[in-house]
């Protein structure tokens, strides 16, 4: 059994163990509503008749009762052929349940939490080297913290890069990883913060169907790293990427970053900050005819808050 933080990481170890236990022929899924106690009872208690294997992933959002999941863990005793691998996505829902899972029976249960950046950023890499592609790590790091910390996305979208078949880039990754290919997202945040005028920019990524909230995200986590550096430098003097953001940027990129941090009061970014979240917040629980052209004219306030 995997629950746990990380939905990530729990598919991830569900599929990578069901692939040791057997092939792809030999396992059956039964997600979330289709799940159904006697059918998989009588699937586990009987040997597939053309696989020596009989592998069953059993995908939940709420917890079985002690009775239920004994039950198939000790078909899987009685059935040497048969194996059986629970995917909770939650961590607190599933709690009780992971104790059902004892030596005695043969079974176990593995917590999963959140992984650290330089851990999740290793499985990326890893996930990079199945795809045979060439990187550099500085992209990875940035494709990482782009999302969010977002492991599903960011390897979503390493599959989109490897078709370029070529040497992955920063510059690669700001280009192709928000399907827009007509705006550099960087540039778009800068001119942004820096209350140039934005808004053919904003139409079009709006118009190629990035959507609202994703986007709210993106600009309030890009003025959460401006805040951080500008702390750092006016603590330490100057700014170090690495120990800021956890990776290091392109030269260029970094620079005109650390200059708009500087040229930002302390005192506005609590301003601009409190505001993107009381947009967000608005999106969220509001009943807003249009969401798009509301985003659009909250974003294009903010160089009034900046100046």
């Amino acid at each position: 059994m995997f629950y746990g933080q990380s939905t990530f990481l729990i598919d991830y170890y569900t599929n990578l163990v069901a692939n040791r236990l057997g092939s792809p022929d030999e396992i059956e899924k039964m997600y979330f509503d289709d799940f159904d106690f006697k059918y998989a009872k009588d699937k586990l208690l009987q040997s597939s008749l053309f696989a020596s294997n009989n592998i069953l992933i059993i995908k939940l959002e709420k917890k079985l009762n002690k009775k239920e999941v004994t039950t198939l863990i000790e078909a899987c005793n009685t059935n040497p052929d048969s194996k059986v691998i629970f995917a909770c996505m939650d961590d607190s829902e599933f709690k009780t349940m992971g104790g059902y899972f004892t030596q005695k029976l043969n079974a176990v249960s593995v917590r999963m939490f959140s992984p650290f950046p330089n851990e999740a950023i290793r499985l990326i890499e890893n996930h990079a080297k199945q795809l045979n592609m060439k990187y550099e790590m500085s992209a990875l790091n940035n494709l990482y913290f782009m999302h969010r910390q977002d492991l599903s996305l960011c390897m979503n979208d390493l599959k989109k890069l490897a078709i370029l078949d070529e040497t992955i880039t920063p510059d690669l990754v700001y280009k192709h990883c928000f399907g827009i290919g007509a705006v550099n997202f960087e540039d778009f945040l800068h001119n942004l913060i820096s209350s140039q005028d934005i808004s053919l920019d904003l139409e079009t990524l709006l118009e190629e169907g990035i959507n609202e909230i994703y986007l709210l995200n993106q600009v309030t986590s890009f003025v959460q790293q401006l805040f951080m550096i500008s702390s750092y430098i006016r603590v330490y003097g100057s700014a170090n990427a690495k120990e800021i953001l956890g990776f290091v940027p392109p030269k260029n990129v970094w620079e005109k970053k650390s200059r708009l941090a500087m040229n930002i009061k302390p005192e506005k970014f609590s301003e601009i900050i409190d505001y993107l979240l009381g947009i967000e917040l608005e999106l969220k629980s509001s009943k807003i005819s249009n969401q798009n052209l509301y985003l659009q004219a909250c974003l294009r306030k903010i160089s009034v808050l900046i100046r």
